[in-house]
């Protein structure tokens, strides 16, 4: 909910804070700006492999809570932002926080669940990303449209309250009380180098990277696009956002639809053809929705709905991830392969982001620009084959 908070104002936020900036809110300049505050939240993001040493050395529940605790501060200061560069910070830092939660959520997980339905156990969790920007959208449908962006940021704190849940009902896992004492707090970090982890390390931070520019470079714009194309077809303002809260909402629901699937489709195909499936389908319904459907001139805004669906649920394919990584690395240094391999690609994906943005400022379209990032998934395809197949084993001790 609070990572997808930001993509559902920006139209709105920037309006407001571009001219506090001494910037005029042109759309190229909401674009553009609009891209290198994705980017930056991406950085921050990418600074998240920070928690993976903590996690393995302090312990997992520990490091959860203080990445919660992270991201919720920061989301609820993006209230109180008196200019872009201002919320750009809060975003930067928030990202830091989002980041970790997802590796110290994904490595309980992996350690806590049986092995006979950890996979399951995997795809379960991920859907929670997936309906908390189903949240969101509710919440710009209900709150967001009536009561301005500001608002929605301050909802962002909401998930602090859970902190205390996790403190008194989550255990450590049993596998990571087990392990061997690291000797300094770099070691699991430098571990994923070895070369035992060395050749999988590379490769997964490759695969996320091309998943990132799917997900920040593609469907972060959808309210954007659908805003637009319902402008343009005769909906109000407020029924323009009100439409682009529904968009998201299908888009997420795609998604958890996707994300159920993907352990059923793991264990029977394995982990390398099942997200070779959801690549596809990515670069299918991008290269399609924003590349031919955002520019016809009739029925454009139905038929780019439908494209979310396909976008969606082929926007699973991080559920993946989290059941393929953990089984890939050993206990001592799980935490900083996942943290490691999901954040390394934020930084060259926030470089992508902001191509995203300068292209949509210098197209005057966000179409073309979206479109062009589904070339990246037809490499992904080509480079899964030499990824590590670990359908059938058990999670490493």
């Amino acid at each position: 909910m609070d990572s997808f908070i930001y993509a559902l104002v920006m139209v709105p936020a920037l309006r407001e804070l571009l001219p506090l900036s001494g910037i005029a809110a042109t759309p190229g300049a909401i674009g553009y700006y609009g891209g290198l505050l994705f980017a930056l939240f991406l950085v921050g993001w990418g600074l998240s492999f920070l928690w993976g040493p903590i996690g393995d050395r302090f312990g997992r529940v520990r490091t959860l809570i203080l990445t919660v605790l992270c991201y919720s501060l920061f989301t609820f200061c993006g209230a109180l932002a008196q200019g872009v560069w201002m919320l750009a910070a809060f975003r930067l830092l928030a990202g830091i926080g989002i980041g970790g939660e997802w590796s110290m959520g994904g490595i309980l997980v992996a350690e806590e669940w049986p092995e006979d339905r950890r996979a399951r156990g995997a795809g379960y969790m991920h859907t929670g990303y997936y309906f908390g920007v189903f949240l969101a959208a509710i919440a710009n449908y209900a709150i967001g449209s009536r009561y301005g962006w500001r608002a929605m940021f301050l909802m962002g704190g909401a998930p602090a309250l859970l902190v205390g849940f996790i403190r008194h009902g989550v255990s450590e896992p049993k596998r990571w009380l087990r392990r061997k004492q690291p000797a300094a707090f770099w070691q699991p970090l430098a571990a994923i180098f070895s070369p035992l982890y060395r050749r999988r390390t590379v490769l997964n931070s490759l695969y996320l990277f091309i998943s990132i520019i799917g997900l920040w470079a593609g469907s972060v714009y959808v309210p954007a696009s659908v805003t637009q194309l319902a402008t343009a077809s005769g909906h109000s303002a407020v029924q323009a956002a009100q439409l682009a809260s529904w968009a998201v909402m299908l888009l997420s629901f795609g998604t958890i639809l996707g994300c159920l699937a993907a352990p059923p489709l793991a264990e029977r195909f394995g982990r390398r053809t099942s997200l070779s499936l959801y690549f596809a389908l990515m670069a299918v319904s991008i290269a399609l929705g924003f590349g031919y459907v955002f520019y016809m001139r009739i029925g454009a805004l139905w038929w780019f709905l439908a494209c979310l669906f396909v976008l969606g649920a082929g926007g699973a394919n991080f559920a993946i991830y989290t059941l393929w990584l953990p089984e890939q690395y050993d206990t001592a240094c799980r935490a900083s392969a996942f943290a490691f391999t999901t954040s390394a690609g934020r930084f060259a994906g926030a470089g992508v982001t902001f191509l995203v943005g300068a292209g949509v400022q210098h197209f005057q379209t966000i179409g073309i620009p979206v479109a062009l990032t589904s070339i990246a998934f037809l490499i992904g395809l080509l480079l899964l084959p030499l990824g590590v197949e670990t359908k059938g084993r058990p999670l490493p001790v």
